[in-house]
């Protein structure tokens, strides 16, 4: 493993688990505060919709200033905003403490892509994604538990402090170990080139990837627990379940990404295999009965994620200009946001509308849409 990259990847840890183990908690939070399930809403979705907006402005100034300083600044303003609401003792400022963390993590997240394809070679690229990718996997399967204990022993303000302690140190530890990867020469790009270049298939292809398996994987966390309330398992079940799915995640990524590099797994056929993959595992939680479904839902579902991920993101990364990276990689990331907030919107709905059965058939459907587009495009 490449040293310098090893900071690069705990910065994607910190988001990870910032990201989870402040929302597992935030169920209990607005019972104590006696809010609504809309204030939860909102609450969970503050930090996804900062980095949705603002990943696509931070990755092009990490293409105009170099990654490195906004990497940087990035994980201070993490620090910053965890670090406020510490002093700021008022419980009710929680919304827009995630708000600035959200915002910090649009800035070093693409940063941090960009910095991975820049730093590691064109021939390990699927083993850079995929180390980064197990990283953020183990923060969240981390996040819930860790952040259950630290609010459990003093509350939100651990939590927060711990968070905001980590990222300054993941920040001290890429300004020592992080080179300086200068910007690179670019042409002038007007909007019109630029939304030429996104509408390729170099990049709508991998970007539909990640967006879809975020999606799989949001609604595995998501609804699987509740798949397994009806069958009347209880919350250690579901949770260990939830669990089992982001560490294949975390566990398959490497061995993708080192099998893409080696030629043992072309992109379209990574790709496919991960898609069609996760949707079997969605519907393998409707067809299998009680935890039997549950736990092969889990398993596929992670293990299909964590083969199209880092396979996706190394293609993205070999698709784009080397000046460009960190715009395209704060688009992409913006997509996968997306599918984060859009999957459970979509089986909920569907669900709403009909069973958890129609919804998560509903979502698997759609990732066979996105597997046999890229297959036939493959093929052309």
């Amino acid at each position: 493993m490449d040293k310098r990259l090893v900071p690069v990847y705990a910065a994607g840890f910190v988001t990870a688990f910032g990201a989870h183990s402040i929302a597992a908690g935030l169920g209990g939070y607005t019972e104590g505060e006696h809010a609504s399930l809309l204030t939860l809403g909102l609450l969970l979705a503050v930090y996804d919709g900062a980095e949705i907006v603002l990943k696509p402005v931070f990755g092009a100034l990490a293409d105009r200033v170099g990654p490195r300083p906004v990497l940087l600044g990035g994980l201070v303003a993490f620090a910053v905003a965890s670090t406020a609401f510490v002093l700021a003792g008022d419980p009710a400022l929680v919304g827009l403490a995630r708000l600035g963390q959200g915002a910090a993590a649009a800035a070093f997240s693409p940063a941090a892509g960009a910095l991975v394809a820049r730093l590691a070679p064109k021939t390990g690229h699927g083993r850079a994604f995929g180390g980064y990718g197990a990283w953020k996997g183990l923060g969240y399967t981390l996040g819930p538990a860790l952040g259950g204990v630290l609010i459990t022993l003093g509350g939100y303000a651990l939590l927060f402090g711990t968070l905001g302690g980590l990222a300054l140190a993941v920040a001290a530890w890429a300004a020592a170990a992080v080179p300086v990867v200068q910007p690179l020469p670019r042409t002038r790009q007007t909007i019109l080139d630029l939304a030429r270049r996104l509408a390729t298939r170099g990049f709508l292809r991998p970007t539909a990837t990640l967006a879809g398996a975020t999606a799989a994987v949001a609604v595995g966390v998501g609804f699987l627990p509740v798949a397994g309330a009806a069958a009347g398992l209880g919350p250690l079940v579901t949770g260990v379940v939830v669990s089992l799915l982001a560490a294949a995640g975390a566990l398959v990524q490497p061995w993708a990404g080192r099998a893409r590099d080696a030629g043992r797994i072309g992109d379209a056929t990574g790709i496919v295999a991960g898609l069609v993959l996760a949707a079997l595992g969605l519907a393998s939680a409707i067809v299998l009965p009680g935890i039997a479904g549950l736990l092969v839902a889990a398993l596929a579902i992670g293990a299909g994620t964590g083969l199209a991920t880092p396979i996706g993101f190394a293609h993205l990364a070999a698709a784009t200009p080397p000046e460009r990276l960190g715009q395209t990689m704060g688009a992409a990331e913006a997509g996968r946001e997306l599918g984060d907030a859009g999957g459970p919107l979509f089986v909920g709905a569907l669900a709403a509308a009909g069973s958890l059965g129609v919804g998560m058939a509903g979502l698997a459907g759609v990732l066979v849409v996105f597997a046999a587009s890229v297959a036939f495009s493959a093929r052309r």
